[in-house]
């Protein structure tokens, strides 16, 4: 594809977590050209000086932070993906879409389909809930067809990407109950972001394991939106997240009920190929799903850096549970990199293009 063909791509808050990891995505993505990135605190430094690694990729010297004017990134690129605080990114993408401008956005404020439920968990009315019924839901697994079109995507927060994908198939097939979905994650300290707060200090982090967001985590909103999508009915789910003392990286182990009793080895047996089954029909063929077979279990040592969930399962025989783990990449499947397989599908190039 020549220059000529590129796609003209903006990232309005291109200096967090989230920001430098769509940065260093996007350079390298052989249909996107970066034509413009913002934030207040960079502003007038180019991207090299920013973050000197980036120095000796295309344009790095050149591209140049600017403050976030919607008018400015609509004349310089066709989609603009939004890495900003929540309630501050329906205030970017609004004028944006008006200007005819698609938009990927990486908060929560258009994942939520009520406004009344965003309210309730982020504490404050929605600034634009207009747009809520106009935007789709970006986990391309599940909403593919609807990504593809989409004006306004909604990109997952990283724990309900962790959560949803392994849960979703078997709520679909009716092989769990909903009412009794228990979720314990552990995340690294990149997930709160970019950001001097006391308890996200190395010395407060190093060596220390700890509980928060309890017991209403935000995430939980677009969880059980999407679980409740899933079982046609409403699914109120147990969620606890943990902070550990890693950079990156999400493990999430999700305790679940079987929809009907397993009474004997024999009932056992059937019913695992029966989740086994379900589990390789939503996902063979994915290119970043990894169904872990056999004996392997998740690691976020193997997917650290890159756009790959993986996932295993066991039932347990003495509480007649089934268990689902799973490891992915906060800031790139979790994040950034779920963003650009969305931007993938939107515009028809390979779903894989700029993320292998």
């Amino acid at each position: 594809m020549t220059e000529a063909h590129l796609i003209k791509t903006a990232i309005v808050g291109a200096s967090g977590y989230s920001g430098e990891e769509l940065v260093h995505l996007l350079l390298k993505h052989p249909h996107a050209e970066l034509t413009a990135i913002t934030s207040r605190r960079y502003a007038g430094l180019t991207l090299a000086q920013v973050f000197p690694k980036f120095a000796s990729l295309p344009h790095a010297r050149e591209l140049k932070f600017s403050e976030p004017n919607p008018d400015l990134v609509a004349q310089k690129a066709t989609v603009a993906f939004l890495a900003l605080p929540h309630g501050v990114s329906s205030e970017m993408a609004v004028p944006l879409l008006e200007k005819g401008c698609r938009v990927i956005d990486l908060s929560a404020d258009f994942r939520l389909k009520s406004a009344a439920v965003y309210k309730e968990f982020y504490g404050h009315d929605h600034p634009s809930p207009h747009l809520l019924a106009q935007s789709v839901y970006g986990l391309p697994e599940i909403y593919r067809g609807k990504i593809t079109q989409a004006a306004l995507v909604a990109s997952p927060g990283c724990y309900p990407t962790s959560i949803l994908l392994p849960v979703i198939p078997l709520l679909r097939a009716r092989l769990i109950q909903p009412s009794t979905i228990i979720a314990d994650s552990l995340s690294g300290v990149s997930g709160a972001g970019r950001k001097a707060e006391l308890d996200y200090l190395f010395v407060e982090c190093h060596e220390s394991m700890r509980p928060y967001g309890l017991p209403k985590h935000r995430h939980l909103s677009e969880i059980e939106q999407e679980l409740s999508l899933a079982a046609d009915q409403t699914v109120v789910i147990q969620f606890t997240p943990h902070l550990i003392p890693v950079n990156r990286g999400i493990l999430s182990t999700i305790y679940l009920t079987p929809a009907s009793p397993l009474e004997d080895d024999e009932s056992r047996g059937r019913y695992l190929a029966q989740v086994t089954e379900y589990f390789h029909m939503a996902y063979d063929g994915e290119p970043f799903v990894r169904v872990l077979d056999g004996k392997a279990l998740p690691d976020t040592k193997n997917v650290v850096g890159t756009n790959v969930l993986e996932f295993a399962w066991r039932l347990d025989p003495r509480t007649g549970r089934l268990i689902v783990m799973s490891a992915v990449d906060n800031i790139v499947k979790g994040a950034s990199g779920q963003a650009v397989q969305s931007y993938n599908l939107m515009f028809g190039f390979p779903e894989t293009a700029g993320l292998l």
